[in-house]
């Protein structure tokens, strides 16, 4: 949160535009000064009012600000408008630097959920939750370990920091570990070495820990766990944060071990509808029909939509409000894009980006992504949820072309996706587009000019390519 200015608040901005007009109404100009005494607001020049009157200080959560003086009654009078006006401005700031926040941590876990839905591998998956904990939470030491029914031990699966010097395995029945096993249920320890619990083979530097089960609904499945050797202290608040950040974990890993041991093929096949319409979802299952994860170049359509101004209407809601419309967005818009045969290639906070094209092949891809636009923007006006139709305004951006599409990524971690110019194009015409705007570049036009309706909107220069790219927008009607 960006601290108050004293001085600023008294001088500039809406408070002193209300001093001002109430010391002519009263017809008493108060002095202001900081907490160090330097004159911030020269009072009234009649010395004879102000001879003999003493300061007020104004005082909020014990902090001194400034003083205020002004003949009585009047200087009582300013002195409790200062810390009236002050408090509001400062507990406004709060609550914005609290929405800012929510929607922080809403956006990590959205992209956090994006990752780990890609991620097939038992171990893939442990160490992404890990790496992605370090960031959401300070830690210096991170591990996730699984509990083996046949061996009938909890198992370090994937650690870093100094726990990568711990034992392999450990006794579901011991230290705090086994304990939150066990039970079920997170906890936090702030001073490690002085619970009872505590299994002297950690590293001794461990000050702090914060652990989370892994759990789906009929079973505990493992631990995380992630400890500091610095003289921080865990709050609820990051217990919270980590416990969500556990559940998505939690669900992936279970997948991750139904995909290993090839238990239920119907559960992959649900994971991957996340991002694919049924129809290719299936084909990618039983290996059938022009379906390629392998990484290629080839010739697809781009699309990106986004909510304009959505941290403006962030602020307005509660982070459990932000999910919900989200989720209910997301759901119709998704819904849409699968319609038209797309494959929803990631979510980046409020924004949707598509492929038309991968991995199966598909016929006039160009002609579809506008079909599938079109029919999102038709959609966005005509959802069941009066908030969203007054607030959620989208911009939409297309592109076609040959780019590089497969596993992209790094061996801890690949995501299935498209690198090259269309993609960074399209994403530029999503930047331009306004609320209810389609706009696509003259590949897709050249390509779909005979079945929709466009205008020239202009072009635009893109790093990288020597030439101007021409721009179109897509004429429709909100209704079909």
């Amino acid at each position: 949160m960006a601290p108050i200015s004293f001085k600023k608040f008294v001088t500039k901005g809406d408070f002193a535009q209300f001093l001002q007009t109430l010391s002519g109404s009263l017809q008493c100009v108060p002095e202001i000064t900081d907490a160090e005494g330097d004159v911030l607001r020269v009072g009234s020049s009649d010395l004879e009012l102000m001879q003999g009157v003493e300061p007020l200080p104004i005082i909020i959560s014990d902090r001194l600000w400034g003083y205020v003086r002004a003949p009585e009654p009047y200087g009582a009078i300013f002195a409790h408008l200062t810390v009236y006006y002050l408090q509001r401005e400062q507990d406004r700031r709060i609550l914005a630097a609290e929405a800012l926040d929510k929607y922080r941590e809403i956006t990590f876990l959205y992209a956090f959920a994006g990752k780990i839905a890609s991620c097939l591998g038992i171990r893939e998956v442990c160490q992404l939750v890990i790496t992605e904990a370090h960031k959401l939470i300070p830690s210096t030491n991170a591990m996730v370990m699984l509990y083996q029914e046949a061996q009938h031990h909890l198992e370090v699966i994937a650690c870093v920091g100094q726990t990568a010097d711990a034992p392999p395995t450990f006794s579901p029945s011991q230290g705090i570990e086994g304990h939150v096993f066990l039970t079920g249920r997170a906890e936090i320890v702030n001073d490690l070495h002085a619970d009872p619990r505590c299994d002297p083979r950690y590293p001794s530097s461990d000050y702090a820990v914060i652990c989370a089960p892994l759990k789906t609904q009929d079973r505990v499945m493992g631990v995380i766990r992630l400890g500091t050797s610095e003289h921080i202290y865990y709050t609820a608040a990051e217990l919270k944060l980590f416990t969500a950040l556990t559940a998505q974990a939690s669900a992936a890993i279970e997948n991750a071990l139904l995909h290993e041991h090839k238990i239920q093929e119907e559960r992959i096949k649900s994971n991957l509808e996340r991002y694919l319409s049924p129809q290719v979802a299936q084909a990618v299952i039983s290996s059938t029909g022009q379906v390629s994860l392998t990484t290629s170049k080839r010739r697809l359509t781009m699309l990106f939509s986004d909510i304009r101004n959505f941290s403006g209407h962030c602020e307005q809601l509660a982070a459990e409000e932000v999910v919900t419309y989200l989720n209910e967005y997301f759901t119709h818009m998704v819904s849409v894009i699968f319609s038209h045969k797309g494959t929803v290639n990631k979510f980046v906070g409020d924004m949707i980006v598509a492929m038309f094209g991968a991995p199966a092949t598909l016929p006039q891809h160009e002609q579809r992504a506008i079909a599938a636009a079109i029919d999102m923007q038709r959609c966005l006006v005509n959802i069941p949820v009066p908030w969203i139709r007054q607030h959620f305004l989208t911009g939409i951006g297309i592109s076609t072309g040959e780019v590089v599409v497969g596993n992209i990524g790094s061996p801890q971690h690949m995501d299935y996706t498209a690198i090259g110019d269309e993609v960074n194009i399209a994403a530029r015409l999503q930047g331009l587009a306004k609320g209810g705007q389609i706009l696509v570049s003259r590949s897709v036009y050249d390509a779909a000019r005979a079945h929709y309706t466009f205008r020239p909107y202009g072009d635009i220069v893109v790093k990288g390519r020597k030439n101007p790219v021409e721009i179109y927008e897509v004429l429709y009607t909100e209704k079909p």
